[in-house]
Order: structure tokens, then sequence, then C-alpha cells
């Protein structure tokens, strides 16, 4: 599917996206032997955990939650590949991986998205490269006592970018996602990698970001308001700009109206099913989510809607039954 036939798409509807990767995978209790797979099984250092090496050693396990997702009524399905990146991958000393584990991910969300489109024509399905904010940060120091001292630089984070949606590509995506943003400097990364990518290929493809606001005070982790993290990528002709993760759809309403106010492009929102518990677990039900949802949607706020952490085919199905009822987000602010 081309660029302008996904455009004209978004503004005919409003675009379901999948939900939480993570909460379906933790409901197959992995162990150390299922992420080694016989690929692996002599490898020399602990791999649980790493749910991207699944696309690898466990294809039919992600297939088939991509399939779930797609059943509930998902228009887009995002990647297994939120952590693919070299710098990402360094924690488990597999670097050299990685195109190998982008091009494999995004086959099997291409394939599973093609199904669907075979069976509802009407309905294309698309699939979404994941790249993720990696566990570095170009903006902040992590050593308190060195402020000035950076984990990584820019232009080595580009090139990771880089390499990541060259194997995406690959593998068939139709959009590509920068999302979970906590520190805009690593976005700007991912942007200036994609575009070069794009002058290089002669193709463009359309550009999600989604950034998180990380606490009451509405601001990301390296400091940005909304408003400033909106302006900082808004050199970008995005297919979208958006918030995920960290607070449940009551708690980033007010950070989602900000973008609706100020943003000339499409606006997306996946955030998690509430806020975790004492235990780190998300108790937000489908029907409760439906109804904080629909209160952006009464409000026209949105152009995608999906789910984050806590979320699954059962929350992305109360949400497609949702959008059925209203408009897509009508765009009135240019820069």
């Amino acid at each position: 599917m081309t660029k302008d036939d996904i455009f004209k798409i978004l503004e005919e509807r409003i675009l379901v996206l999948d939900g939480a990767m993570g909460t379906m995978i933790q409901r197959h209790k992995l162990q150390e032997a299922d992420y080694r797979g016989e690929r692996f099984k002599d490898y020399p250092y602990d791999l649980k955990g790493n749910n991207d090496l699944l696309s690898l050693t466990q294809a039919e396990i992600i297939k088939d939650i991509h399939r779930a997702y797609l059943a509930a009524g998902a228009d887009i399905i995002e990647t297994n590949t939120f952590n693919s990146t070299r710098v990402s991958m360094a924690d488990y000393h597999m670097e050299d991986l990685v195109p190998e584990i982008n091009e494999a991910a995004a086959r099997l969300a291409r394939e599973a998205a093609d199904e669907f489109t075979a069976r509802e024509p009407h309905k294309p399905r698309l699939v979404a490269g994941s790249m993720g904010p990696t566990n570095k940060t170009t903006s902040l120091s992590p050593d308190v006592n060195n402020p000035g001292f950076r984990a990584i630089d820019f232009d080595t984070l580009a090139r990771d970018y880089r390499e990541q949606a060259e194997a995406l590509i690959r593998g068939g995506v139709d959009i590509l996602l920068v999302e979970t943003v906590f520190d805009t400097l690593n976005a700007k990364a991912a942007l200036f990698a994609l575009e070069e990518l794009f002058e290089d290929l002669g193709k463009e493809y359309p550009i999600m970001v989604s950034g998180t606001i990380t606490d009451a005070s509405g601001r990301t982790l390296s400091g940005q308001t909304t408003e400033a993290f909106l302006t900082s990528l808004s050199h970008v002709p995005l297919m979208s700009i958006g918030l995920n993760c960290a607070l449940g759809a009551d708690q980033l309403r007010p950070y989602v109206q900000i973008l609706d106010r100020n943003s000339p492009f499409p606006v997306s929102a996946h955030p998690n099913a509430g806020l975790p518990n004492a235990f780190g677990e998300y108790d937000q039900g489908p029907e409760e989510m439906k109804v904080l949802l629909q209160v952006y949607l009464e409000q026209n706020l949105l152009n995608v809607v999906g789910g984050c952490c806590g979320t699954n085919p059962e929350h992305i199905q109360a949400i497609a039954e949702l959008v059925k009822n209203f408009e897509p987000r009508k765009i009135q602010h240019q820069l």
C-alpha cells in the first residue's frame, strides 16, 4: 500500500492500533529454554526477557499474537522490534542479529496482516515497524557526578536506527513508528536516519511518532512539555504524532488535548490499561478503558487509537467497536 493510500484511509476513519506485545508474551510463561530455542540452546549468555528474539525462536507465538489483534479489529499491528537496535541488543550480546531479527519480525507481521486483508479487502491491515527509544539517552547523563557525560552520541544512535529501519523495510512494513519517546533528541536521531534512508531509497514511508509523558508534571523524561515535544519534531512531515505508555487514558487525556490544539498532523494515543498496581500489573479492563477513550472521541481528539502496557485483544476489540461511531479528528492548525 502506498503512502498516499494510507493517508487517504486516515482521512476517512479512525484507525485502530494494536495493544501490548509484552503483555501477550507474558501469558505464555516462557522460560529460558523457550527463548533460546534450538538455535541458541548453547548461547553463553542469558536470553530470557529478550522478547524481540522470539521472532526467530518462537515465530508462531509472535504471529498468533498479531493474528489475535487483527481478529480483534486492529487496522495497524506493530512489529515485535521495540528493542531491536544494536544499542539495546547489546544487553544480550546480540548486536549482529539486529538485521535478521527486524526483517524476520516484519515478515511475521506482514504475513499476518496480509491474511486478514485477503479475508476483508475493504479493511486493509497495515504493519508499523516499531522503533523503540533504546536504553540510552542522548540528552541526559547517567552519571550524576559527571553531567556532561553521554552514554551514546547522536551519530551512533542514528546509525543504529537506520540499520533497524532498513531491515524493517526489507521485511515489508508499511509505516515506521518511532515510539515511547522519552528523549526528543533520540527521536530526532531516528527521524534524521529515516529521512536519509528515504532519500537513498528514492521512496518515502509514513512516519508515526509517539512520545511518553513520564509523570504528573506533564513532561518527557528529558524535560520537554507536550508543546515543546511537538514543536521539536514538526520539521518532519509526519503521518501522526501522539502519546503512549506511562499513563492510563484518564491521566493522558490533558496532554492529548494539547496536541489536538496545536498539531498540524493527525494525532494518536495508545495509553496503558490504567496505572500499575502494587505488583506492577494492570487492572483496567476493556470496558473501563472504552469508557475513558470515548471522551477522547467525543472531543474529536484522535485519528489513531490503541493500547500500550496491560492491554490485550479484548481491549482492542472494545476500542474497535467504539471508533465505528465517531469521525476522525479534523486538522485545523498549521505551524
